[in-house]
């Protein structure tokens, strides 16, 4: 989704072009330049970075969410994912049924785990340098087939990244994705066109406005990651398949930048906290509990930033927001205190 602002636009064509992904196999990775890639392009598709084995039992532990739920067809394998379409639903349906699925499976330990996974983060030091930042949150997407409500058009990440403009989104299918399962595409080369227009203020932008080379599709592998910047235009391709395509995809920057505490903070409520996240976790993953509250994050707003838009911020909406991220920010016992200790507010 974009930032909600007006930009003028340009008269251009309708982009038909499409080609293949620009893949490079994990093995390459030592000697790849992947910022110039990135820089180039917008995107690259790395194949086989993590083993699938290791993808494997976070597969397993989301069918078997899914098939509770009764996600998934009477009398079939939960492994082969085939949707109960009677049950077709998405994250922008008043479903509360979707929101508690959604929110078992994002709070799976192992669905957690796996931006951590030691060749994704060895990767994206190469872009980052030592000083990696797993933004928390990662998102489930839980596409069901033939349902055009859960297809997420074309947007960018820089507004629901909410971080700084060198944030980077890595995106993995939990299984084989071929096209008729609806992976993402991405718009090659629309990162060079800065902040693209949303005129109807919805995230999205409108189809044939926007700005780029030619579309680049295809399939990925349980395994690969496409990662890209949070400039470049992506959308998923139509699930036309019988099966319910699950993939995970997640924000990384360098914790020497700016990044926005809301990140860090469950702001919409619905019953969501980190405590509820970690509540049936095994002492295997304690680890992974507020992990990064082990960094010295520079928060844009700083905490004292917060605490005066509790008191100035124009509507009672969001100061009640501001509100709200200032205590789950400072209730998180940040080992770099100063930097997160609460102010005293005026009364």
């Amino acid at each position: 989704m974009t930032p909600r602002h007006t930009q003028k636009s340009y008269p251009h064509p309708v982009i038909t072009a499409t080609k293949s992904f620009r893949a490079i196999p994990a093995s390459d990775l030592p000697s790849l330049d992947l910022a110039s890639e990135l820089e180039t392009h917008g995107y690259v598709l790395i194949r086989n970075l993590i083993p699938p084995a290791d993808i494997l039992p976070l597969l397993t532990d989301v069918t078997e969410v899914l098939n509770k739920a009764n996600w998934l067809a009477p009398r079939t394998n939960p492994t082969d994912r085939i949707a109960n379409r009677a049950a077709a639903c998405s994250e922008d349906d008043p479903n509360a049924d979707y929101r508690e699925v959604r929110h078992n499976v994002f709070s799976l330990p192992r669905f957690q785990g796996l931006p951590h996974h030691p060749a994704l983060t060895a990767m994206m030091k190469q872009l980052t340098g030592p000083e990696l930042l797993i933004l928390p949150r990662p998102a489930p997407r839980l596409i069901f087939p033939d349902y055009e409500p859960g297809i997420i058009h074309a947007h960018q990440d820089y507004n629901p990244a909410a971080g700084h403009h060198h944030t980077f989104t890595a995106w993995m299918p939990l299984h084989d994705c071929p096209i008729n399962q609806g992976p993402l595409r991405i718009l090659e080369g629309s990162h060079r066109y800065g902040i693209q227009p949303d005129p109807t203020h919805t995230g999205f932008i409108p189809a044939g406005t926007e700005r780029g080379d030619a579309w680049a599709i295809g399939a990925i592998h349980a395994g690969d990651v496409l990662l890209f910047n949070n400039l470049t235009i992506h959308e998923a391709a139509p699930n036309t398949s019988n099966r319910l395509r699950l993939s995970l995809d997640c924000r990384f920057q360098s914790y020497l930048h700016p990044t926005d505490p809301a990140l860090y903070t469950f702001v919409a409520g619905g019953g969501r906290s980190w405590e509820s996240t970690y509540a049936n976790w095994p002492a295997s993953y304690n680890h992974l509990k507020f992990y990064w509250t082990h960094l010295p994050l520079n928060f844009k707003p700083s905490i004292a930033d917060l605490a005066n838009l509790i008191q100035t911020a124009p509507s009672p909406r969001d100061r009640a927001r501001y509100a709200n991220v200032l205590h789950q920010i400072t209730a998180q016992n940040f080992a770099n205190t100063s930097s997160t200790r609460e102010p005293a507010l005026q009364s």
